[in-house]
């Protein structure tokens, strides 16, 4: 991008918090980027401003039954509307981009994570779970084609900040930072009281309602580390979490020397973004450093394991492998839209999980069908289980 080129970008969840938050970045910057695709769920009211914001040149909404709610600013912007999962596949992979934000929420962002990655584009993923779905068929995919894949997820990009230009031979270990969500300190046999609107209260960050509860459980911690593992080839025992109350710290990397780097920021979205849209370069943006002499304390405390259960889930999926890690996903995205719709407490979330896990048998993750067949599979598993009261 130094030599004046604007990089092409097509983003996926365009009307989601993340898809929200890089319009706003690239919005700032139009001598460098340009929006050449979006492809939005339900949302058609907010895809039709944002296609007379940026003006691309295809627009993907999920229902053909949305169309015609985008077209008038589709005229106006010379905009071609493509719908359904077609429509996604054909963002993810449009000749003309160059870079693609993946921020499309669930199981249902990874075929466009994949089919990105087999275009050869650059992706930044803002969607861990295809990583966590699929990790081995997406790296052998970015090693056939060429693609580059940047994290978004704060802690990731902490990490590969980081290990810019170490080898992995000078790690000992990564150490992921999680804020410990709005339950760190709440006793222990209360959390089957609380409520779903207190879960979504999350203490620090700003996000969608599925990842804050994710937050709230730990499992958002369980899947980046999932996700690590194949972002940076280390496997679970060089993996660890701390609780980071203050989010200020995004991620450590202890090195062989005894030597620990981390890279710290405000928790806000938009700066592991920015580090992914310009990548290698970086630039001036919205959002500044932290002011550390303000900050009264920086702490760090090991993870209560009886507090927070699904962390040593993921650790088990991580480490039974195959499609153990898709079903352990798709199980939890299951347990919190009971949970967020009052079908299941709190605490049902792991149980729900953990029990769909004992169920399975893992099979090697060969193509994309072996994953999704599993991610089927566990969410019958998982609404059997609700269906029977959530119990394990």
């Amino acid at each position: 991008m130094g030599d004046g080129a604007r990089r092409a970008v097509a983003v996926l969840g365009s009307t989601g918090s993340v898809g929200v938050q890089a319009l706003d970045l690239i919005g700032r910057f139009p001598e460098r980027f340009e929006i050449v695709a979006l492809a939005a769920g339900k949302n058609a009211e907010l895809l039709a401003r944002q296609i007379e914001t940026h003006r691309p040149r295809l627009a993907v909404i999920e229902e053909e039954a949305r169309r015609a709610l985008l077209e008038p600013a589709a005229r106006r912007a010379r905009c071609e509307i493509v719908t359904g999962k077609e429509g996604l596949l054909a963002a993810a992979s449009y000749p003309a981009a160059d870079l693609v934000v993946a921020a499309v929420v669930g199981a249902a962002g990874l075929p466009p994570t994949y089919e990105a990655l087999k275009a050869g584009k650059t992706v930044a993923l803002a969607n861990k779970e295809s990583l966590v779905m699929a990790g081995a068929l997406l790296m052998q995919t970015i090693s056939k084609t060429g693609a580059l894949l940047l994290p978004v997820d704060s802690e990731h990009s902490a990490v590969h900040q980081c290990l810019r230009g170490s080898r992995s031979e000078d790690v000992r270990r990564i150490v992921l930072t999680a804020s410990g969500g709005p339950f760190r300190t709440t006793p222990i046999e209360e959390l089957a009281r609380v409520t779903p609107e207190q879960a979504l209260r999350h203490p620090v960050w700003d996000m969608g309602r599925k990842i804050s509860i994710d937050s709230a459980t730990l499992m958002n911690k369980g899947l980046e580390v999932i996700e690590a593992r194949w972002l940076f080839g280390l496997e679970a025992d060089r993996l660890d979490v701390v609780l980071h109350p203050q989010s200020i710290v995004h991620s450590m990397v202890e090195m062989v020397d005894g030597s620990v780097l981390c890279q710290m920021g405000v928790p806000d979205m938009r700066a592991p973004l920015q580090y992914a849209l310009g990548y290698p370069e970086r630039f001036a943006g919205p959002v500044a450093a932290p002011d550390l002499a303000a900050q009264e304390r920086l702490e760090f405390f090991t993870v209560d394991r009886r507090r927070f259960p699904s962390l040593d889930l993921a650790y088990g999926a991580l480490r039974e492998g195959g499609t153990a890690p898709a079903v352990l996903n798709a199980a939890n995205e299951i347990a919190v839209s009971a949970f967020l719709s009052w079908r299941l407490d709190f605490p049902g979330i792991p149980r729900v999980v953990e029990s769909v896990l004992r169920r399975h048998r893992p099979v090697p993750v060969t193509s994309l069908e072996s994953v999704l067949e599993a991610d089927a599979w566990s969410r019958g598993a998982a609404e059997e289980i609700l269906s029977r009261g959530g119990a394990s």
